[in-house]
């Protein structure tokens, strides 16, 4: 196609610019919301060089019999079986006429939308597979999306605009997935539109990195937290959270520590004691923030994905959040599960937490903050910590609270909304990443010692953080850094 049409069309001309490229020829299946997507590329023109077929199986019973049973209409599940329904049935019947030069696809949407019986925000899940070549094993191209407009019209016609913009990126923007990412909101805004999840796979995105992606949907403003997996597999988070306790630990991990480690288990024994879980087991997130991934002025994604390597180690899904403020990240946790929620954090974070400048007006200070903080209920399990500025170890039952707040805070240690843990070893408490960080760098075994033996070794394996092997290890020899690449 000609070189002039830009990524940042209007709607209208990027579905022009599909309907008027010969390669792709496809289905539409959509469900909850009308043919949104559709309509756009019969509005334009020229439909009938992409629209092979349109389908809305609203009623649950047609869904079932196209598609097979699913827990939830409004899920991945569903959105994968009319996938592979879908593409599967345009590639069968078509194929021997058109498969020469065309690329099918697919594209599905399963969504609920606001409604007089449904007031809550909508959401759904979208996705395409297609054929980046003809006759070449599809790719999938899959996204999560809340539907923030108060008006059900206003939701469509979002709802539009993103499959729109969906179809246009897998397309034309595939070897760019940076640039597909940001060009999911033209012509929207995070006010209207989140995205929280997006999951390249197939032959069309070998290049992709779905957790380099994850942080891309954070760090684009697409959203203010994104999850995945240990094995690297984006998440979402009713996937993972609906009805469950939840702990989290937030930290920079780099390296990921035996105090840290510590930190956690501690927590993990205290969390699970807690009566409201009633024996139920707890998800464990560990939570990195853009905070703690950037340097200078911008996210060093080669560091990120370093982090992420070795936390692979330790079989914990992870968060990447825009949250500075620990009462964000509970509320929004709070809006995947009515369970228990714990954040294993150091003493040191209680000045951030009981500092009333932390807080805005708008949510009510300090109080407005720990309401958010404490509902589920919510509990911090705090380590001790050894605070420079003090001089001295900081343990929760002598944190030093301004005087104003030492009610308060006496209210929260006595209802075990504040929970105080004790190191298994006190040798713990003075480990310092920093040190750690230099002793890898400048080749000093001794680092070994400090971190758990799972991430000492994927350190050394692959390199990570400026690993340099001791002499005696190398024997003089220089071996080449193993580089995870962005």
């Amino acid at each position: 196609m000609e070189a002039h049409w830009e990524e940042s069309g209007s709607p209208h001309e990027k579905a022009l610019r599909i309907n008027l490229d010969a390669r792709w020829y496809g289905t539409f299946a959509e469900i909850g919301a009308g043919q949104e997507v559709a309509r756009w590329f019969f509005r334009v023109g020229g439909a009938s060089g992409t629209v092979a077929k349109t389908i809305s199986a609203y009623d649950m019973a047609v869904s079932d019999a196209l598609y097979g049973p699913a827990e939830r209409y409004v899920s991945r599940q569903r959105l994968q079986a009319m996938l592979n329904y879908e593409f599967d049935l345009v590639v069968q019947r078509l194929d021997p006429i058109k498969g020469a030069d065309r690329n099918f696809f697919a594209f599905a949407d399963t969504v609920a939308t606001r409604s007089y019986s449904r007031p809550e925000d909508g959401h759904g899940w979208m996705g395409i597979r297609f054929q980046h070549a003809p006759r070449q094993p599809p790719s999938d191209l899959l996204i999560h999306v809340r539907l923030l407009d108060k008006e059900p019209v206003r939701q469509q016609e979002a709802l539009g605009i993103l499959g729109v913009n969906l179809l246009y990126g897998a397309f034309y923007l595939r070897e760019q997935p940076d640039r597909l990412i940001h060009s999911l909101l033209d012509h929207l805004t995070w006010e209207r539109i989140e995205v929280d999840l997006i999951h390249f796979s197939g032959p069309a995105f070998r290049h992709v990195d779905n957790r380099l992606m994850a942080l891309q949907l954070v760090e684009q403003d697409l959203t203010e937290a994104a999850m995945f997996t240990a094995a690297g597999e984006p998440v979402q988070w009713a996937e993972v959270l609906y009805k469950r306790p939840v702990l989290v630990q937030r930290g920079s991990f780099r390296p990921y520590t035996n105090a840290a480690l510590d930190v956690l288990e501690r927590a993990y024994d205290q969390f699970v004691r807690e009566p409201e879980l009633a024996g139920q087991t707890p998800v464990v997130l560990l939570e990195m923030t853009l905070r703690h991934l950037t340097t200078g002025d911008a996210v060093d994604h080669r560091d990120f994905l370093q982090r992420a390597e070795m936390l692979r180690a330790l079989g914990k899904p992870v968060l990447i959040s825009n949250f500075r403020r620990f009462h964000r990240l509970a509320w929004y946790l709070s809006r995947y599960t009515n369970r228990p929620i714990g954040l294993a954090l150091g003493a040191s974070k209680l000045f951030e937490i009981f500092d009333e400048s932390f807080y805005n007006n708008a949510e009510g200070g300090l109080l407005g903050g720990l309401g958010q903080l404490f509902k589920n209920p919510g509990r911090l399990y705090v380590y001790p910590s050894l605070d420079a500025r003090l001089g001295r170890v900081v343990r929760v039952e002598d944190f030093p609270v301004p005087p104003r707040l030492r009610l308060l805070y006496a209210f929260l240690c006595e209802n075990r909304y504040l929970v105080g843990l004790t190191p298994t070893d006190e040798a713990f408490v003075s480990i310092r990443r920093a040190e750690i960080l230099a002793k890898i760098q400048r080749g000093d075994p001794d680092w070994e010692a400090y971190v758990p033996p799972p991430v000492a070794a994927v350190i050394k394996r692959d390199r990570l953080f400026g690993y340099r092997p001791p002499v005696t290890e190398s024997e003089g020899a220089t071996e080449p850094e193993r580089r995870v690449s962005p």
